[in-house]
Formats: structure tokens, sequence, C-alpha cells
């Protein structure tokens, strides 16, 4: 067994460190990001979910139920939630523009901690690597940050995962064999790499492994060596952990997966169109598709899209599940190093999933939409000063972590920020701060902007390339819905043109179009 792995995170000796963190005037922060994670915890009402830790740290603080993200994919959400701006603001809409690139001055969140005398560092997926340069935007942070963990706490004889993500003795066999057949044929770098995963690139892997067989295994290892180092320094600390999965592949030592009985995890109830709903706001499933054993969907139809095989969607959502409570696993082997080194008191613990995802419901699989399953995401705040065990039904989202960090840290608000803090929420002080979340997603030249209240979604589909920093104008809609959670929760029916809803929609409308000036005037 690797010497680096024996005994990392158990048994942290108290006397380490006599509690400098506590005598800090400015509070650490711990924030933990995870790619992919919907809210399908056991904290969130989900039963069948295992995530004995995050449930752990949600009793020890304030769960928003209600939150939703700014865009629902990887780098647009993470820019902007990394910069406290929207995505319109960020202009980063893709997973190719770089954050910089269009913001050479822009302000990110650890960057700011940083400026203000923190020590900033990280493992694993924080920024979308596709919008920052090599170093993980190498402003943000105080030292080299380490997207893939330590090497050094990897498990030595099975080494790194295959591209990048698999150990299975048989999909290693297959890479080798599709890689030396598409050298035979000339092909090199990108294309080889195209090539073998047309042929073997699976959507799960079930095999018995130990946890650092696999990358966040590798980063939760590599998150406590950190945690060690920093809680002898005199400095705060920002500690940013991004663990991967639950992101495709679904991926896990085989201990997590028999946490679950296939058979009795749920379909998606509903996995038709919504009644009257645009075309517009649904998608093909491009992202799964890639993998080579999923069946290739037929092109959508008027009636609905093309299900995927009701075995490879239990397979999938297996897959799922067993992926968040591998992630969970190491989530809780962080906090337990966090408590060992008695460094919980002077902590803020931010836990959060980039956005959400499909899970067959409407016929989907990943994100890419404006519905609830795709822009509805976990957040989780414990501080010292939070309420504990308590859940938020009010509208909230990744805008807002930006300020309400920074006010839980002890720390003065940078101007220009998009979000509200949600300190008054984590306190008990207020019920609310915002009537209202805005998610967006583009579709072309179509823009549609998403608006959560704690009852109703309006999204209203701009043409024209509109971004909110144009005047709104009535003439570019080219579509709208309106969904009714207290009678709807699956967005079955688009009710727009429901007369019953007539002053629901005018009301939604109404508040769209203040925001939509707001933008402009700021």
């Amino acid at each position: 067994m690797n010497k680096h792995i024996i005994k990392k995170g158990i048994g942290l000796a108290m006397a380490v460190m006599p509690l400098l963190g506590q005598a800090q005037e400015k509070k650490n922060v711990l924030f933990i990001a995870v790619d992919d994670l919907k809210p399908v915890l056991e904290c969130y009402g989900v039963e069948q979910m295992k995530t004995p830790n995050i449930d752990r740290l949600a009793k020890q603080g304030v769960v928003f139920m209600n939150n939703h993200c700014q865009q629902a994919v990887c780098a647009p959400s993470r820019a902007s939630l990394l910069t406290g701006v929207r995505p319109d603001s960020t202009k980063v809409w893709d997973l190719k523009t770089k954050i910089r690139d269009k913001n050479p001055d822009i302000l990110t969140l650890p960057q700011y901690f940083k400026n203000q005398g923190y020590t900033t560092t990280g493992v694993g997926k924080i920024y979308d690597r596709r919008s920052v340069d090599a170093k993980h935007d190498k402003v943000s942070w105080s030292e080299s940050f380490a997207f893939s963990g330590d090497d050094k706490y990897r498990d030595q004889e099975l080494g790194e995962e295959v591209l990048g993500h698999y150990q299975s003795k048989e999909t290693k066999e297959k890479v080798a064999f599709y890689a030396s057949e598409g050298r035979k044929k000339n092909k090199k770098g990108g294309a080889l790499n195209k090539y073998v995963m047309k042929r073997i690139k699976p959507s799960t892997e079930c095999v018995d492994v130990p946890d650092n067989a696999y990358v966040d295994g590798v980063l939760a290892l590599s998150a406590i060596d950190r945690l060690e180092r920093l809680s002898k320094e005199e400095q705060p600390f920002f500690l940013a952990v991004g663990f991967k999965k639950p992101h495709l592949p679904f991926v896990a030592p085989k201990k997590y997966w028999d946490l679950y009985d296939r058979n009795e995890l749920p379909l998606a109830p509903y996995q038709k169109f919504s009644k009257n709903g645009p075309k517009i706001a649904y998608h093909k499933s491009g992202e799964i598709q890639s993998y080579s054993d999923i069946p290739k969907l037929k092109s959508f139809s008027d009636i609905g899209p093309d299900l995927l095989p009701e075995e490879k969607q239990r397979e999938l959502i297996h897959g799922y599940y067993a992926s968040v409570s591998y992630m969970d696993a190491q989530v809780g082997k962080v906090l337990d190093a966090l408590d060992s080194l008695g460094l919980r008191e002077n902590t803020v613990i931010v836990l959060w999933g980039d956005h959400g995802w499909h899970l067959g419901d409407h016929g989907l699989w990943c994100k890419h939409s404006n519905f609830e399953q795709a822009t509805r995401s976990p957040l989780i705040f414990s501080a010292p000063e939070s309420q504990k065990g308590t859940k938020v039904n009010a509208p909230s989202e990744f805008v807002d972590i930006f300020p309400t960090l920074c006010e839980l840290s002890g720390i003065e608000e940078p101007e220009n920020l998009a979000g509200t803090s949600l300190v008054p929420l984590l306190t008990g002080e207020k019920k609310s701060v915002k009537e209202y979340s805005v998610s967006q997603f583009r579709r072309g030249k179509a823009m549609g902007y998403a608006f959560r209240t704690d009852r109703y979604r309006y999204v209203v589909w701009m043409g024209e390339n509109f971004r909110t920093t144009q005047a709104f104008n009535k003439d570019l809609i080219v579509a709208e819905e309106l969904y009714d959670y207290q009678k709807d929760e699956l967005e079955t029916r688009n009710l727009l043109k429901d007369k019953k809803y007539t002053e629901a929609y005018d009301e939604m409308k109404a508040m769209s179009v203040e925001f939509f000036q707001s933008q402009v005037r700021n």
C-alpha cells in the first residue's frame, strides 16, 4: 500500500495546532464544488440516496432548497459563480471562451480573498479548465493549483485511469487494442484519441478498487494534505476542493454501487415534452450520446423525445447514485480532517453543485436546459453564526455566494457584484432576500432567460442574439413558458395560454422586464 496514504485523515492529532484558526480575526473558507451534482441528497428529501457526510454537513448548517445556477453547463456556471456576475457580464456562454479574454481585469472570488490576506489554494475542478489559463487562473491562487491532486496519493498498483476515467482491466485492454489499430492507420494525437473513444468509451464502470484508484479519492487526500499544512500557518486560508463525480462517465468503486438495488431506484416519472412546450426548450442529450454504449437516439419528433431503453436508464441512474455516494465519502474525509485539526469553529464551509442534471425527465439526459432539473442546484452553508439543520425555501442563486462568503468571513464586499448576501437567511433574521433567481441558456441565436420564484418559473426566449446588455425589445420574443410548481412539479404543462394563469403570467413577465431594464442600467 502507498506509504503516503496510511492513516491519512485518520486520528490527526489535536495537538498539531493549538487552534490557531480560532484566534484569527478572519474566518477560513472551505469551498467545496461538486461537478454535475443535482439535489438528489437525503437532506433534500431523497431518501434512497446514501450521502451521510453531506447530510451531516446539512445538519450543521443551512440547506437552500430553491437554489439555482446562472447557466446549466459547467464553464458558464462556474465563471459566473466565481466572479459574482451573470453570464451576460462574463460573456462566457460556452465551453471554449476564456474568462480573461473577455474581461482581463475581472476580479474572482479566490483572487479577492488572496488580496485580503488569505492563502488561496486548491485541488480539483473549481473553474472549468476550458475557461481559464493553464494555471487554473493563476492570479486567483497564492500557490500552484493541483487540478488532478498529488500523484503520491494515487493507487500505485493501478496507476492513472485510462482515457482519464477507467480502471477496468477489460477497458484498458480494449483501449490498447484500438490505439494500436489507430496507429496502424496513421492516427495521431487528438485524431487517435477520437478513433479510440468512438469504439470504447463506456458511460459507467463498476470495479472493485480502492477510493484512490479514481481521481476524487486522490483529491480528498490531497486536500487533507493542504489542510494539515494550512493549519500551521497564521494566515487565514481559502481552500477550494473540486470533486469531479458525479460527472459522466459514472465510475465508482464497486462498494458504492452495492449500496443500491438497481431495480428499486426510481425512473423519471414524466418522460415526455411539456404540453404546449416550445421545441426550443429541449435538446438531444448530445453529451451522453458521445459514449460508446449509448444507443443512438433518433431526432426529436413533434410528439416527444426518443427514449433510452429502460435497462440503460436504470444502469445510468444506478451509476449516478453510486458516483454521488463515492463523492460523498470523499467529502466526509475532508470534513473529518477539518474537525480533527481543530479548525471547524473558525471555518466557513460552502458546498455547491455547479448545476442540476436530467436523469430522463422530459426524455432528457445531462444538463443544458432551463428546466427545473437542470437549473436547480444544491447549496449548503455551514458557519459558526449560521443556524443548524435549517432549510430555506426562498429563492437563491449562485451569484449570491461571493457576497455571502465576504460577509461571513468578515471582509468588505467588492463593488459591482450581481448577487445578494444570504447571511440574513443563515442567521434567521429574514425569510427571503430576493423575489426570484435568474438562469439562462442559449439555443443558436436565441437566449432563454428563466425566472424562478417560490412558486413559478417563467422562461422568455429572446432571438437575434439578444443579451441583457441591450434594451429589452418585446418584438424579439420567440417563445415563452410558464410552470406552476405547487400544482405541477414535473412541468407537464406550459401554462402560458391557460386563462387561469393570466395574472401570474402578467406578474412574471413584468418582473422579467424589470430585471432586463435593471441590467441595462447597471
